[in-house]
């Protein structure tokens, strides 16, 4: 590794340079270049004079090589001296060529200040993965996804993060620069959208909690993302940037009295994605850990204490890290269909649908609400497609939490698939869906559904024995009415889903893709 500064001395005067393990400390004691511990070697240089058009900045180029199994942390600390106004950091990194089937290089950044990089995150300054090349911090203004604010004397650290590496390991070149002059005025103090919208009373929500914008890897401004969720006749949506909370101030503006905003995050871990879903303003949850570090648990807890729910995403995803390894155990739901439909969303259907047999005699506890979300990034990617739809009190964030947690939604395609599920005892009890109905072992329920917008489609109601009735193909008009009769005996709960034909784009073997489904409804004996 070496390191070389250039800048303008007169600004900060002689630097000393420290490298350990693979880290890099830029100190300001008054002497040359001090020797590196434990052995190891490196040159600084430093050069007179000033980059051309900056002032009296101070700019390093950091370069090291990570090698395969590195850790998935690598941790730079840059000593910032005081009167800086403004840090700003630039990276690029190798990508060989590599065989097929073989892991090349991609290297994650983000930056934490003076609050130091322990667990939990009181140094947290932003993250911006793999998305950027460059970014900066001041007291103003940073760039999105990292938290303006003051750029204090101390310690600072530039987290790397070696997603994957290939063989011959990975070289990167970090450059840093430190801006002197004033501090700038501090922002103002966020402003945070409102935790409630003009409702309608009890009724059917639409929402879609899995959205980015470029306050992580998305394409799109938090004002973007609310006009085409509005477009999608949606109520409700989650701010779930990757990794940081930094665009939690930047929602207000999208808000409105007919768009409820939540906020929360989407932590992205080494062994799975976990959604935070409506979690106070201001929130960061820390993502810093594997399945095998027995940590889930303790971060599940950040988020329940900051009013929100935790909801592992798209447990079956196929890239590196995706895939869920932390079990259900401290689910609130479980996002079981994400974006198009395809394969993974098949698996997590199927893996959803095994478990609900646990909820037969368990109470609300024992079994896991399912929902969907549409992970939009960017054009074209369509903003709810799919979409929750919460039976909730109100358009407040409480009462749609609320209405998640206990199940009492459906996940539709989009805003024309509307859809009626509940069963029906012979004294007419009726209970809907997420809700249990207690009948005798021999007595007759109903199970009954109405649907519109799902032209040439089919309805399975699925038991824990399976699909045990499939209704004929839904007509051009896309409304349909079917009912089905069964006994709490022969069947310990009733799910819809409503499919396209087979062979549409998204099918798996002899089954369509998903238009809809349902939460389930309980059969409960008497006790």
């Amino acid at each position: 590794m070496d390191v070389t500064s250039v800048g303008g001395a007169s600004a900060f005067g002689r630097r000393a340079f420290v490298v350990t393990g693979g880290a890099v400390s830029l100190g300001w004691a008054a002497g040359g270049v001090a020797g590196a511990e434990g052995g190891a070697g490196a040159e600084a240089r430093s050069r007179p004079g000033v980059a051309p058009g900056t002032g009296d900045r101070v700019t390093w180029t950091i370069r090291g090589t990570l090698p395969p199994g590195a850790p998935d942390y690598v941790y730079l600390p840059v000593d910032v001296p005081s009167g800086v106004r403004e840090l700003r950091v630039a990276y690029r990194y190798d990508r060989p060529v590599v065989a097929p089937g073989t892991a090349g290089n991609a290297l994650d950044i983000g930056l934490f200040g003076t609050g130091g990089v322990a667990a939990g995150g009181a140094g947290f300054r932003g993250w911006s993965g793999g998305a950027r090349t460059e970014f900066f911090v001041r007291g103003d203004d940073a760039t999105p996804g990292y938290l303006p604010g003051p750029v204090d004397a101390g310690r600072w650290h530039i987290v790397l993060s070696p997603y994957t590496v290939a063989p011959g390991g990975l070289t990167y070149e970090v450059r840093v620069t430190l801006v002197p002059g004033p501090p700038a005025a501090p922002v103002p103090d966020p402003r945070y959208p409102p935790q409630r919208a003009r409702g309608r009373g009890r009724d059917w929500y639409r929402g879609d909690c899995h959205l980015h914008t470029w306050y992580s890897d998305g394409r799109r401004t938090p004002e973007e993302v609310a006009a085409l969720a509005r477009a999608a006749g949606l109520d409700f949506i989650n701010s779930s940037e990757h990794n940081t909370h930094a665009g939690h101030r930047h929602w207000a503006g999208a808000a409105g009295d007919d768009l409820l905003v939540m906020l929360g995050e989407e932590v992205t871990t080494r062994n799975g994605h976990v959604l935070a879903i409506g979690t106070d303003p201001g929130t960061f949850v820390d993502w810093r850990y594997r399945a095998r570090d027995n940590r889930f648990g303790r971060y599940a807890g950040v988020i329940r204490r900051a009013g929100g729910l935790v909801v592992p995403a798209h447990p079956h995803a196929t890239c590196v890290g995706c895939a869920w390894k932390y079990g259900f155990a401290e689910a609130d739901a479980v996002e079981v269909w994400n974006g198009a439909y395809g394969a993974e969303d098949e698996a997590a259907l199927a893996e959803w649908d095994n478990a609900l047999v646990t909820g037969v005699r368990g109470g609300r506890r024992g079994w896991l609400p399912a929902m969907g979300g549409s992970d939009a990034h960017r054009d074209p990617e369509p903003v709810g497609r799919p979409q929750t739809v919460v039976l909730a009190d109100d358009l407040t964030r409480v009462a749609v939490q609320e209405g998640i947690r206990a199940g009492r939604s459906y996940v539709a395609e989009s805003a024309s698939v509307r859809v009626d599920f509940s069963l029906v005892d012979g004294r007419g009890r009726r209970a809907g869906i997420g809700e249990r109905l207690t009948v005798g072992p021999d007595a007759a329920v109903t199970a009954q559904l109405t649907a519109s917008g799902v032209p040439g489609c089919t309805v399975r109601f699925v038991t824990d024995r399976g699909a045990l009735y499939t209704s004929p193909v839904v007509g051009p008009s896309g409304e349909v009415a079917v009912r089905w009769t069964t006994t709490s005996s022969y069947a310990a709960y009733v799910r819809a889903e409503i499919r396209h034909p087979s062979g549409a784009p998204g099918g798996q073997g002899p089954s369509g893709p998903l238009a809809a489904f349902t939460n389930p409804v309980f059969l409960d004996p008497p006790p």
